[in-house]
């Protein structure tokens, strides 16, 4: 045998940066790793938030009212008896950094429990107007056109005037408010796999139509219910925050992003921080769920995985 053919084969080949940056670019392309990420730390900020946040979230002392964040190191250098915040502290001297994780924990609550309840009763109007059709079809789609046509800002803001600012209430509106996205996406597909073969064989077998609806049709719309889900859940979660901004929404001293954005913005020029990181929660989080919803979207709908392809 050839020495340097031996030579050649023993020496382990190399992997050049420019090979890397191309596995990696086209895992970055294949899976969304980025939102991945940010939901993991979301998730985890909210399930370990004891854990993570280093003072309390609800208590504050006035003597420490809009102390800057750590890096400002010239700052605690002149104060170095002061207490050292993260990311500073509020107007009330509260931990922003505190407030950020364990609102995270608040967040992630609502747009579950919502997110649940929104898309079990979407879901099940959604099938049954889209199956049975006719009146039942137009009745329960002009209650969903009726959830649409109403502003639920105004709406929220009477209902909380009426019986007062509380966590339940918030929950209750937000339901009521978000299952017609999921009736409509629902009964759209539905009409569309109701005259498949399957379907009309069922109904000659003698099969009952709330097995067809649970056997047949629910698993050709989970694929459609799982896209909106995820969707949805930015949306909630920013719906959130514009009642907690407002006033009207997560009552006071619950640490909740759009009521601390709201409680900082009058001190944006002296303590930016405030109202900055808050906000920013906010911002990667919806954004991030929204890039999630629009790769689950092109995975699993069939036209757009041939499109690709």
């Amino acid at each position: 045998m050839d020495i340097t053919e031996n030579t050649a084969t023993a020496t382990p080949r190399r992997i050049s940066g420019q090979t890397l940056w191309k596995q990696t670019w086209r895992i970055a392309r294949t899976w969304p790793l980025i939102p991945l990420i940010i939901i993991g730390l979301l998730v985890s900020s909210a399930v370990f938030a004891p854990l993570i946040a280093n003072k309390e979230a609800e208590r504050g002392d006035i003597f420490f009212k809009n102390i800057p964040p750590i890096w400002y190191t010239e700052y605690y250098a002149q104060n170095p008896d002061d207490p050292k915040f993260i990311l500073g502290a509020d107007a009330l001297g509260r931990d922003v950094f505190s407030r950020v994780v364990y609102g995270s924990r608040i967040s992630i609550t609502i747009a579950g429990i919502v997110l649940s309840a929104g898309a079990i009763g979407g879901t099940i109007i959604g099938l049954v107007a889209g199956y049975f059709g006719r009146n039942i079809d137009e009745l329960l789609m002009r209650f969903v056109d009726l959830t649409f046509a109403v502003p639920f800002i105004l709406v929220a803001l009477v209902v909380v005037i009426v019986f007062g600012q509380s966590l339940t209430i918030i929950i209750v509106l937000l339901i009521a408010f978000s299952w017609g996205v999921f009736a409509r996406q629902v009964r759209g597909e539905t009409l569309v796999l109701r005259e498949q073969d399957y379907v009309s064989m069922a109904k000659v077998v003698g099969a009952s139509p709330v097995y067809i609806l649970y056997r047949h049709l629910f698993p050709g719309v989970f694929n459609t219910l799982m896209v909106v889900a995820s969707l949805r859940v930015g949306t909630l979660i920013l719906a959130e925050s514009v009642l907690s901004y407002l006033g009207v929404g997560v009552p006071p001293p619950t640490p909740a992003w759009g009521a601390m954005v709201s409680d900082g913005r009058d001190y944006i020029a002296t303590a930016w921080w405030s109202t900055f990181f808050p906000g920013l929660a906010i911002f990667l989080t919806v954004l991030a769920f929204n890039f999630l919803g629009d790769w689950l979207r092109d995975r699993l709908d069939p036209r757009l995985r041939q499109l690709a392809d």
